[in-house]
């Protein structure tokens, strides 16, 4: 297979596998997109493939890690200039929906029938909890701070993922929602 030596950067393989995972994903489904196919787009064999990735769900794995790093960058960049946290909270889950629907290759994720793997995946996903745990906690007072705040992080991400399975009809439905149930909880002091 052209283009696949020993040498190559191994960070450079696996963002050449993952970015042919992404179009192979919006092309065939994600649930339905085996490693050969992957290995295909990606133009290497399944050895070179499962050099990098042992298994299919390491790949899901590391194709959510990348997604969520990117999305979060983007939606800090976005929010960084909100004070309030309430305020800064409901736009950055508006914006964590917002994005994974306008990228195809994340909102194949959701598609009818399978979001149930996506979110599986999001509770797989340590660079997730990570993420989300440091933001959450970034939100709180310092009195709240500690041991709930990886589990108001859970409370986030759950909420992200079934708008995304389940959206409403309006943004504006979203948004009264997070707005009049998930930030209390979220924000409430422990």
């Amino acid at each position: 297979m052209a283009g696949w030596h020993r040498e190559e950067q191994p960070e450079r393989a696996v963002e050449r596998i993952l970015e042919a995972a992404e179009k192979a994903f919006i092309e065939g489904g994600v649930s339905s997109v085996g490693m050969g196919r992957i290995a295909e787009a990606a133009g290497c064999s399944r050895g070179t493939l499962y050099r990098y990735f042992k298994n299919r769900h390491e790949l899901h794995l590391a194709y959510i890690d990348r997604a969520a790093r990117e999305i979060v960058l983007r939606v800090r960049a976005a929010t960084e200039g909100i004070e309030d946290p309430r305020e800064r909270l409901v736009e950055s889950i508006l914006r964590s929906v917002a994005e994974v629907r306008e990228n195809p290759g994340t909102a194949a994720w959701f598609e009818p029938g399978i979001s149930g793997l996506a979110a599986r995946m999001s509770r797989s996903s340590e660079m997730i909890d990570t993420l989300t745990t440091a933001f959450v906690e970034r939100l709180l007072e310092p009195a709240a701070r500690g041991s709930e705040s990886r589990l108001r992080a859970r409370w986030f991400v759950r909420v992200i993922v079934s708008l995304l399975a389940l959206p409403e009809d309006s943004e504006a439905e979203e948004r009264a929602l997070i707005e009049r149930f998930v930030a209390p909880p979220i924000l409430e002091r422990g």
